[in-house]
């Protein structure tokens, strides 16, 4: 079903307009909530999971080119909304990547034991809030070998639309849901913790005891003030980067890449 968008008033297309990201992922109630998936590969990459389609909003040249393949694996029962270039910025806010959006629905999120059961790496999200280094810790996890991730509630959402277009769709390979409980309540799963922090105490990365650990959460904190100082006294380890030229941090998206890579299994 393809609609011409001729104004900003057309029915059906608040989807992708007049709904926040609190509003989308709210809809209706929790489990029925939407999310906004940006660009051809991101939109793939959530079908190829099973993510369930609502509705695709591109530029009307994409119809015969970059959206085409996406429109024939949706079917004839999802909307497909076109328009030009102009219209959909205006519509939208912002100028669309490679002109294709998606609202998807968003899954129903396993526990915390389903996500644990099986990883020997997971990685703890503690309090941070900016969707670029959301999705930038995503896509690190899923090429590095981390099996889980665990987010607190202070942390930013990985369905944002934003943090799921810095990860190229890596927020749909990576088993996760959010962390209600205290970082203690990983070793029920049988799992040592691992606070990234600088601290008299921290072991170096690569300590042979971190390596022989067969099942580790990385604990990650926030960009400005890192862990809270109760999360590191509870950690069985607290760990730091070594680094070189009184360098004392990087940002947590970079370190936790360097981090996923030395402790993979």
């Amino acid at each position: 079903m393809h609609y011409e968008l001729i104004s900003l008033e057309e029915p059906g297309v608040q989807l992708f307009t007049s709904l926040t990201e609190a509003q989308l992922r709210n809809r209706l109630d929790p489990e029925k909530g939407i999310f906004i998936a940006e660009s051809p590969k991101v939109i793939h990459v959530a079908l190829n999971q099973g993510y369930e389609p609502l509705a695709l909003l591109c530029e009307r040249r994409h119809i015969e080119g970059d959206a085409a393949d996406i429109i024939s694996r949706m079917g004839n029962n999802v909307p497909v909304y076109t328009g030009s270039r102009e219209l959909l910025s205006q519509l939208t806010g912002y100028t669309l990547t490679r002109g294709v959006l998606c609202a998807m629905r968003r899954p129903q999120l396993p526990s915390v034991e389903e996500v644990c059961r099986d990883a020997r790496r997971v990685v703890i999200i503690d309090g941070v809030v900016d969707t670029t280094n959301i999705g930038a810790i995503f896509r690190s996890a899923a090429a590095l070998g981390i099996d889980g991730v665990l987010l607190t509630r202070t942390s930013c959402d990985p369905l944002n639309r934003r943090a799921v277009r810095v990860s190229m769709g890596s927020v749909f390979l990576v088993p996760w849901t959010w962390l209600n409980d205290s970082l203690d309540s990983l070793h029920d799963y049988g799992f040592r913790t691992a606070a990234m922090a600088l601290t008299d105490n921290s072991v170096p990365l690569d300590h042979p005891a971190l390596m022989a650990e067969p099942r580790l959460a990385i604990v990650m904190g926030t960009e400005g003030d890192g862990l809270p100082h109760e999360t590191i006294a509870s950690a069985d380890y607290v760990v730091r980067i070594p680094m070189a030229h009184n360098v004392d941090s990087l940002n947590v998206a970079a370190a936790a890449a360097v981090a996923f890579w030395q402790l993979r299994k």
